[in-house]
């Protein structure tokens, strides 16, 4: 794998130097172009630093083409000009996106930073110290941001710790060491099978993981390094046979994208080593099989590689990774008690640019037998997704107007064969507010509504919404019996979500617009490849074409049921046989 990354780099080193600014007199001379957006960046994704870890991983490589090029030196000096120019007086950067003068994207930046300039210093090749001394130059300009800035979401805070690790490491002091403590003093926001507060599979657990790694090490934490542990065993039961991640219940961007495990190559390879643990080398892996090249600037593999060459051997025993299994994640997480005690927190279920993540630690199941893979979900409004060969149900959605969006499954139960899924949904009314509580401008020529003291209306009329999944295994596949009774005459709708890239050979559908069909009745067959799968169970109870709020997924195929309360439906999926049992 070694040999391949070194490959990739010199082709992705390539294309970043077509892809710099040359022109003297432009405002991004001597950085790299960002292909969406036609601009030069400094951030750590798609900005100059990661084509400058490119460049850096080549030069101080002997196995590289570009080892100890002139020219390449020179574009790289160029680059390190242009990010000490778009560096902010108060040593932040803005990457582009909705962050300005922003730490944490600052410390992305930094993690990789450091790790580059670490690895040229290492060279002794006298050429390179001007680029030595703007890479060293930017990172000290960063000491007061990371000192005093601040986060917007719980991973943020994990890589504002390496950051200020690997700056103690180059400057010393203690300041770094005690901002790192005072972040680390909020404690690891994990549950005990493994899951991080974004229940994101394929981006942000990956970066909590290989940050608190960094932070272990520099700051001389070794307690860090067991959460990592908790995820990385985790993550062995949330992926599909393709290697494509589990995202389907993603708290963050990657909710329902197609992810793979590159991130997540140097935690497992990294503790695989430390910890000899062979399903960890298993795991790194298939993960270095998903890369196609060493990876954005603060998770850079070659880059790390050649700081710590163990990396590039061979573990000595790797374990077949499991690929038939039930396991329930979070089934015993005393997640309501937490959520019981929110209110003591004080911020009244209110927080700004970010979002309290109350779904962490919900209950989720992974079912994985040879080519299907099956995942059962609570607190999304998708609660069941399968792979199946190539056949992708993305995902199975209730919506309904009672509460106008999807219906979110709040429970999980255990089943004999199966698991039965309840969500539940209030609604009610408010009445006017006691003379005593009402405010000044009550009485005047205007009153504004959003000056009334809403919290004091008394409650009136509340109705009750609860509906109940269950999903069961079958012969031939699996059934998913739905029913829901009260309010009635509540309109609903469930959506089968599927991958584009298949079709529909059978089945009563009336397109309501591309890609999104009413399945009023007969076999729905949709197919992929040779693989298949069948569906039973459409109906039309009413007609209305979509529920508002309740926005289906882009760039898939939508197949709706409409149902009227009460109901009791049962449908049936049915998977072609050449892959049943693996």
């Amino acid at each position: 794998m070694y040999k391949q990354l070194v490959a990739r780099n010199d082709i992705a080193a390539e294309t970043g130097l077509s892809r710099q600014v040359l022109d003297p007199d432009s405002r991004y001379y001597g950085g790299t172009i960002d292909p969406g957006t036609g601009v030069a960046w400094v951030n750590h994704t798609t900005g100059t630093p990661t084509d400058m870890c490119y460049w850096g991983a080549a030069l101080a490589n002997p196995d590289s083409r570009y080892y100890r090029d002139g020219q390449l030196l020179d574009r790289l000096l160029l680059a390190t000009e242009f990010v000490l120019r778009a560096q902010h007086e108060d040593g932040s950067i803005s990457p582009g996106w909705t962050n300005y003068h922003s730490p944490p994207d600052t410390a992305f930046v930094v993690v990789g930073y450091a790790q580059l300039y670490r690895l040229l210093e290492q060279q002794a090749w006298l050429p390179l110290q001007p680029v030595l001394d703007n890479m060293r130059l930017f990172l000290k300009r960063t000491l007061p941001v990371m000192l005093t800035g601040g986060c917007h979401t719980p991973n943020h805070r994990w890589v504002l710790c390496a950051a200020l690790g690997f700056l103690y490491e180059l400057f010393g002091g203690d300041a770094a060491v005690q901002r790192a403590d005072q972040w680390l003093a909020e404690g690891m926001d994990i549950t005990p099978d493994g899951e991080w507060t974004e229940r994101s599979n394929g981006i942000y657990s990956a970066v909590s993981d290989i940050m608190l790694i960094h932070a272990a090490r520099l700051l001389g934490r070794p307690q860090l390094l067991e959460p990592v542990r908790r995820n990385l065993h985790m993550m062995v039961y949330l992926v599909h046979p393709t290697g494509e991640v589990v995202t389907d219940y993603s708290g963050r961007q990657d909710l329902g994208n197609v992810h793979d495990l590159s991130p997540y190559y140097l935690p497992y390879a990294i503790l695989a080593r430390s910890d000899k643990d062979a399903l960890f080398a298993g795991m790194a892996e298939r993960a270095g099989r998903a890369l196609a090249d060493p990876g954005v600037s603060s998770v850079n593999v070659l880059v790390r590689m050649l700081l710590e060459p163990e990396l590039q051997q061979p573990p000595e025993t790797v374990a077949a990774l499991p690929v038939n299994y039930e396991k329930i994640l979070n089934g015993d997480f005393l997640r309501h008690a937490y959520l019981q005690s929110m209110e003591s927190a004080g911020h009244q279920g209110r927080i700004l640019h970010s979002r309290l993540h109350t779904d962490f630690g919900a209950p989720v199941a992974r079912l994985r037998d040879g080519d299907t893979s099956v995942t059962l979900i609570t607190e999304t409004p998708s609660f069941f997704a399968l792979r199946h060969g190539a056949v992708r149900l993305l995902a199975v959605q209730l919506a309904s107007y009672f509460y106008p969006g999807f219906v979110p499954m709040q429970e999980m139960t255990r089943l004999p064969g199966g698991y039965r899924l309840a969500g539940e949904q209030k609604k009610g009314y408010y009445g006017p507010v006691e003379g005593a509580l009402l405010p000044p401008t009550a009485g005047a020529a205007v009153s504004p509504w959003y000056l009334l003291p809403h919290q004091s209306r008394p409650l009136t009329h509340e109705q009750t919404f609860r509906v109940e999944a269950e999903v069961q295994r079958a012969d031939s596949g699996w059934t998913i019996r739905l029913h829901g009774d009260e309010p009635g005459e509540v309109m609903a709708q469930l959506s089968f979500i599927f991958g584009r890239e298949g079709s529909f050979t059978s089945g009563e559908l009336k397109a309501i617009e591309e890609d999104c069909c009413l399945w009023s009745g007969g076999n729905l067959r949709y197919t992929c490849g040779d693989d298949w799968i069948e569906l039973t169970g459409g109906g039309q109870e009413h007609l209305a074409p979509a529920v508002r709020e309740a926005k289906l997924q882009n760039n898939c195929k939508a197949v709706l049921v409409n149902l009227m309360t009460p109901f009791d439906k049962t449908f049936t999926l049915s998977l072609s046989p050449s892959l049943l049992r693996g």
